[in-house]
C-alpha cells in the first residue's frame, strides 16, 4: 500500500519477498563499511525504504548483494585516486 501523505512511511511488510520461508529485502545500495573484529559490515540501504531503515549487516549476511558491494568498492576506490 502506497502512503497517502509525503511524511507517511510505506508499509514495510509489503516490500518483503518471501524466499524459502524467509523474508528477503532487495539491496539498493551499500553506503558505508566498517570492521567488526575480523568481519566487514556494510551499511545497507534497501529498495523502497527510507534512510532511517538502513542497517549494518555482515558481509556473510549479504549473499545476494555482491553487485552492490562491488559498486560500493568501485566508488570508494575511485575517490581515493
Amino acid at each position: 500500500m502506497e502512503p497517502k501523505f509525503k511524511e507517511q512511511h510505506k508499509n514495510l511488510t509489503s516490500l518483503q519477498t518471501i524466499i524459502n520461508e524467509e523474508e528477503k529485502y532487495e539491496v539498493e545500495e551499500v553506503r558505508k563499511h566498517r570492521k567488526c573484529g575480523r568481519r566487514t559490515q556494510y551499511l545497507v540501504h534497501c529498495k523502497g525504504y527510507r534512510d532511517e531503515h538502513n542497517q549494518w549487516i555482515a558481509e556473510t549476511g549479504l549473499p545476494r548483494a555482491k553487485e552492490a558491494i562491488e559498486d560500493y568498492w568501485t566508488r570508494v576506490l575511485s575517490r581515493n585516486l
